[in-house]
């Protein structure tokens, strides 16, 4: 048993350390295109990746990677070879501590490193404010500047705020608009696609948006105008790797030839089929080349049972694979741990502390942690499920070992077995119920925290319940939380199952 536990370990470690070279040997069949966590950043994305596909390249597209220090240090790294930027994201937020207030500079301090500046589309995303028409009109606000004069009115400073995360932390954001109008209002932080909800309850007043939008039409918002020009240009260009015009020369022609294909009315049309008319990213990129460029490249399905038959399947794969390496692992560390803990125990105070801290820190800072590491994919997600699978295993080894009858253990010192012996024999069996319980919390625990690596391209059940999210389709939130919900009760069966079979029958859990 020993030497198969190592044998697959040392599988598992080959097998993780191929992945790089095997990368990097399909790194000169296909490109690996990126985008950041809404809408647009997807449809440009997937217009990418069918650029690559027309080029006659394999096109990967690892979509909703995040917010932008993830996407744009995964394409520093080489794990993305493109995705499309904003130029005052990049000189406000990206580069803000480099001199780049020409395109000149601009493009140099990117080309330090290893990244080339593409076609500019042709449209300018600026953020702005937005808030209900009616509200609006009603309380006489037009302009930013109207909402910072009239702060003093009890009616316009209870209005609710309510920003994006993004919107809230970057210098260009809500704090340049705060300096630019002093405004003092502390704004509620939310996901972006959930304040649209929150305006149309009531429960918030005025939010961020983007110019290229489509929400204020359906949700009759008006859009407050910057009258002390606090917001800076967005606009949309193609950042790619340098060396892409040695290795996909005609892929990289064919970006240069999407230069001003696109308008701002155009961007938003293309917004709107998807958030408001239920169409798949893949879809509108394919109708967008082949209107603009007179390109017919295929798009697979986007609805219709087959396509959730084979989007279920990978998910369920990816999933699965993050939840039993990580699982694997926290076995294989937690339980000579809580071993410890209980043979020491002022060492396993420190131990099961350290244990403790760990599950404290919010997931998402812990994948944030992880990527600069990692990078980006499946290893990031599954090491932070195992530092999260630590805890409840090493509580559950200790404890089931530390409630084993005094007596029995000196029943088994009086037979003359070694420790070893009396650990194999005796000792692991009596605690196997507590071990096993703990086990099976964190394998539960894992299905419901795996759904964050959507956020960093793990894939698994996270992508169609962050898309579900972001697009407000409760159907396609449903095809990633039923399963995981159902991966979960599945675990938790197949572990009262191995109970029965592991644990000797006068320790296993009463049925009632």
């Amino acid at each position: 048993m020993k030497r198969t536990g190592l044998s697959v370990l040392a599988a598992v470690v080959t097998a993780i350390g191929c992945i790089p070279c095997a990368a990097a040997e399909r790194r000169a069949e296909r490109v690996v295109v990126g985008s950041k966590g809404f809408t647009e950043g997807i449809v440009l994305g997937e217009i990418l990746a069918a650029t690559a596909r027309h080029a006659g390249l394999e096109a990967v597209h690892r979509q909703a990677l995040g917010g932008t220090q993830i996407v744009f240090k995964a394409l520093e790294r080489g794990e993305i070879d493109c995705y499309v930027e904003y130029s005052g994201t990049l000189t406000a937020e990206i580069l803000r501590d480099e001199p780049v207030a020409s395109a000149e500079l601009l493009a140099q301090a990117l080309a330090a490193r290893g990244i080339a500046v593409g076609a500019e589309l042709g449209f300018d995303n600026t953020y702005g404010l937005a808030m209900r028409r009616d509200m609006a009109e009603r309380l006489g606000i037009r302009t930013i500047g109207d909402l910072a004069a009239r702060s003093a009115d009890p009616e316009v400073a209870d209005l609710v705020f309510g920003f994006s995360d993004e919107f809230v932390q970057r210098t260009d954001g809500w704090p340049a608009v705060k300096a630019a109008y002093g405004l003092r209002q502390v704004p509620r932080v939310l996901d972006h696609a959930l304040a649209y909800r929150g305006i149309d309850s009531g429960s918030l007043h005025v939010t961020d948006l983007y110019a290229t939008d489509p929400e204020p039409q359906l949700h009759d918002l008006v859009l407050l105008a910057d009258d002390r020009r606090a917001f800076r240009e967005y606009r949309a260009m193609i950042l790619h790797r340098a060396d892409l015009a040695e290795r996909a020369p005609g892929f990289v022609t064919a970006l240069t030839s999407l230069a001003g294909t696109i308008d701002g009315s155009r961007m938003a049309a293309m917004n709107a089929a998807v958030r408001l008319e239920g169409r798949s990213e893949a879809a509108v990129a394919v109708d967008f080349l082949r209107d603009a460029r007179g390109w017919d490249v295929a798009v697979a399905p986007a609805d219709g049972l087959p396509r959730l038959a084979a989007d279920l399947v990978r998910a369920t794969g990816q999933h699965l694979l993050l939840v039993f390496v990580s699982l694997l692992a926290a076995i294989v560390v937690g339980v000579p741990a809580g071993i410890v803990a209980e043979r020491m125990p002022a060492l396993g105070r420190w131990i099961l502390g350290l244990a403790g801290i760990i599950q404290t820190i919010p997931s998402m800072a812990v994948l944030v942690f992880m990527v600069p590491l990692l990078g980006l994919g499946w290893r990031p997600a599954a090491l932070a499920l195992f530092l999260y699978s630590l805890l409840p295993i090493v509580r559950g080894t200790a404890s089931g070992l530390d409630s084993i009858p005094a007596h029995l253990r000196e029943a088994a010192l009086a037979l003359g077995l070694t420790p070893w012996e009396r650990l194999r024999l005796v000792e692991l069996p009596m605690a196997s119920r507590s071990i096993l319980a703990g086990i099976k919390t964190a394998a539960v625990i894992n299905v419901g925290t795996a759904t964050i690596g959507g956020l960093i391209g793990a894939g698994g059940y996270g992508e169609a319940i962050l898309s579900g999210i972001r697009l407000a389709d409760p159907t396609r939130l449903m095809e990633g939380a039923v399963p995981a919900a159902l991966l979960a009760l599945g675990l938790q069966g197949a572990f009262d199952l191995l109970e029965r079979w592991l644990v000797p029958a006068g320790l296993r859990t009463p049925r009632g």
